[in-house]
Formats: structure tokens, C-alpha cells, sequence
């Protein structure tokens, strides 16, 4: 796999390349946003593709048991995790199974928890399913965040039904330890508020760290669990629609289940499928060629940015190809920081305010690309902010 290779994605209704116009205004930016990468897949999963498209027969399908083997293998050899075929459901998406577990398991007018600076939809979802968003900041210290565990009890004291937590955490990049996660859990499990766990990121782990998945802890953290996963991030299949959760609790899944098939869902495409389970079951060498390659991006991106440009500061990274900037120190509004980046810089990032409470400020970097590509957009940033 060259990871260096440029690929021309223009002409595929790329959502990152070709709506920078409806985004920033123009379409002569770089595009360093949307959570998608500039990579092809493992060989293993076109091949898959390409064989299932070779069939030429596209009737309705259902997930095999092959594909639940799949995912139970992965997530125990990646997560030290094991986990029972009969926990997985099926889901075009983690942000559509975010809606479906906020209907299933509150009411309107219920209070949702977040921790704020974090990815939108957690707000979009709760909001839009008529629920109130209580959030509870988590606070940067040292350039690191932490949680303010005073603050998250005080949210649950308020009655939250529903947590969801962001690990690991996107756009600040922290893999969350495990006595943060036992400590989360207990506050849950003594408040009575059920946890969504959105794990797509956690595949993508630098080293020195080590993703834990929250229902891997103890059985009484499980029965309170809906962990959310997907091949998208990790394999670059975010088109394909397809994702998966994993819930232990059989009274929790069936509710979970009857929630989506009352809005129509029943199963995955036939790609999809045929891609998840060739990703999960063949692509942990290219997964480790890759996990190096976007640390030496981090590494270049973290160099240039001491060295030409002092008054940004890396949130440093965990996990993901996301980086946080913390640009508050050059003074400027979020609207001037987003007109010189479009305007003299001509790159595209992400505003810090999309993502809420302590987002002023900040911005978001897509580090998913060949390394030239990358330091274009790093010299676009330094001419926009230097």
C-alpha cells in the first residue's frame, strides 16, 4: 500500500472534495476536513468488492454469519474484548444508531449527556429528537483534556437518561484511560443513566496508549451499554454504510432492534457487507502500515507547527487522524480565523465552535492524507495564520 499516492477523488461526489463550495464558499480550497481519509482500502476488501460486483446479482441480502465472526475476532485480537455473536445488530451508521438509542431509551423534553468539546451530531441528534442536551465541558489542561468528574455528577444528578461518550474522543484525540472509564461507569450506574458508547476512532490508536471499550469492564458496566462501531474510519468506508452494534443486554438489544425495524431498517447492502467482513477479517496488516504512516504525519504536522507557527498549539493526539489546534493565542475571532484560512490560505478545516462549549478558538485538521498533500496544507495555514 503507498500511502504517498494522490488520488484524484474529484468526480465521485466526494463529499470532501467536491461540496467546498456549499462549505466555504469557494471551491478553491484544500480539503482538510470531513473525517475521511485519502486512502484506498486493504487490497483484500476491493477485491471483495470487486468480486461481489463481478456477480452481478443484487438481490436482497443478509448479514452471514461469517461477518459476525468477523467482528467478534477483530474486537477481541484488537480490544481484548469477547464479545458474543448475538450482541451485534446492524446499522448504516454510528450516527443513525445514536438517534435510534436516544428514541429507544428516552423520552422528549429527557436530558442527554455530553462532554463538550465533541463531535456534533451528539447535539444534532439529542436536538432533533426533541431532547435536551446537558452537557458537561470537558476542561484542557496542560494541553490535555480531562474530565471534570464534579461537573459529570452533577449532569447525572439532573436526571440524564442517556450518556454518550466519545471514546476515543473526537476532535481532541484523548484515548480515555481506564480508571477514567471505571469512574464514568460507577457515576452512571449510580444515577441510572444508560451509556452510548461511540467507538469508531478506536482502531486508530498511536502508540503508548490502548483503546479500552468501556462494556469490556465488568459485566454491571455492560448491561448499561450500546457500544457503536464501523469498518469507516478505520478502512476509509465511510460511503458504504455500514456499521455495527454490540449490546449484551438482551433487553436493551430487543428495544434497540424494534426501534429500527419500526423506521424500515432490516439489513445492510450487499457491499457493505461483503467489504466489513474482508476489512475485519484481512486488514489488520494494512491497518498497522497505516497507524504508522498517520504517526509520521502527526510527527511532521507537530514539527512544522513549533516551528513556524509558535502561537498554535497541538492538542496532541491519542488517537484518530484528527488533529485539535488550539489557535487562541493569535487573538483572532473564529469567523476571522475561518476568512483568512479560506480567504488567503485557501485550505478548508473544521471551526472550533461546531463542536460546542470550549470548540472557540480551535480548529480541526484532516491529517488523512499523502504527506505532501499534508505539508500543503500546513504551509496554506501558516500563509493564512503566520
Amino acid at each position: 500500500m503507498n500511502f504517498d499516492e494522490k488520488i484524484d477523488r474529484l468526480r465521485t461526489a466526494s463529499v470532501k472534495w467536491e461540496m467546498t463550495k456549499e462549505i466555504y464558499g469557494t471551491a478553491d480550497v484544500l480539503p482538510m476536513w470531513v473525517a475521511d481519509m485519502d486512502f484506498h482500502p486493504p487490497q483484500q476488501v476491493l477485491d471483495a468488492i470487486k468480486a461481489r460486483v463481478d456477480h452481478g446479482v443484487f438481490g436482497y441480502t443478509f448479514v452471514p454469519p461469517v461477518v459476525y465472526r468477523a467482528i467478534s475476532s477483530w474486537v477481541e485480537q484488537r480490544h481484548s474484548w469477547q464479545i458474543l455473536p448475538s450482541w451485534i445488530l446492524f446499522s448504516p451508521g454510528v450516527v443513525p444508531s445514536i438517534s435510534i438509542a436516544i428514541q429507544s431509551f428516552s423520552q422528549p423534553g429527557d436530558r442527554i449527556l455530553v462532554q463538550p468539546p465533541v463531535y456534533t451530531p451528539f447535539f444534532d441528534m439529542a436536538e432533533l429528537n426533541g431532547r435536551i442536551v446537558e452537557r458537561s465541558p470537558l476542561v484542557l489542561k496542560d494541553g490535555r483534556y480531562e474530565i471534570d468528574f464534579d461537573s459529570f455528577e452533577a449532569s447525572l444528578k439532573k436526571g440524564c437518561k442517556l450518556f454518550l461518550l466519545c471514546n476515543p474522543h473526537n476532535p481532541g484525540g484523548r484515548v480515555w484511560t481506564k480508571d477514567e472509564l471505571l469512574r464514568m461507569s460507577e457515576l452512571c450506574i449510580q444515577y441510572d443513566c444508560l451509556i452510548l458508547s461511540d467507538e469508531i476512532h478506536s482502531d486508530i490508536v498511536f502508540s503508548g496508549h490502548r483503546h479500552i471499550p468501556i462494556a469490556s469492564l465488568g459485566d454491571e458496566i455492560a448491561e448499561k451499554t450500546i457500544t457503536c462501531i464501523a469498518p469507516s474510519k478505520t478502512f476509509n468506508l465511510a460511503g458504504l454504510q455500514t456499521s455495527a452494534v454490540i449490546i449484551s443486554n438482551e433487553s436493551l438489544k430487543e428495544t434497540f432492534q424494534a426501534n429500527q425495524k419500526r423506521q424500515g431498517f432490516f439489513t445492510l447492502n450487499a457491499i457493505g457487507i461483503a467489504a466489513m467482513e474482508a476489512a475485519y477479517a484481512h486488514g489488520s496488516d494494512w491497518l498497522e502500515r497505516l497507524i504508522t504512516y498517520l504517526d509520521e504525519n502527526v510527527t511532521a504536522a507537530r514539527e512544522f507547527i513549533a516551528r513556524e507557527l509558535p502561537d498554535v498549539k497541538l492538542v496532541e493526539p491519542d488517537a484518530s487522524y484528527l488533529l485539535w489546534l488550539d489557535c487562541r493565542q493569535l487573538g483572532l475571532t473564529d469567523d476571522e480565523l475561518m476568512k483568512r484560512l479560506v480567504e488567503v490560505g485557501k485550505v478548508g478545516l473544521e471551526p472550533g465552535p461546531k463542536y460546542g462549549t470550549g470548540g472557540e478558538g480551535f480548529l480541526r485538521m484532516n491529517i488523512g492524507c499523502p504527506r505532501d498533500v499534508l505539508i500543503d496544507g500546513l504551509q496554506r495555514i501558516k500563509k493564512a495564520l503566520g
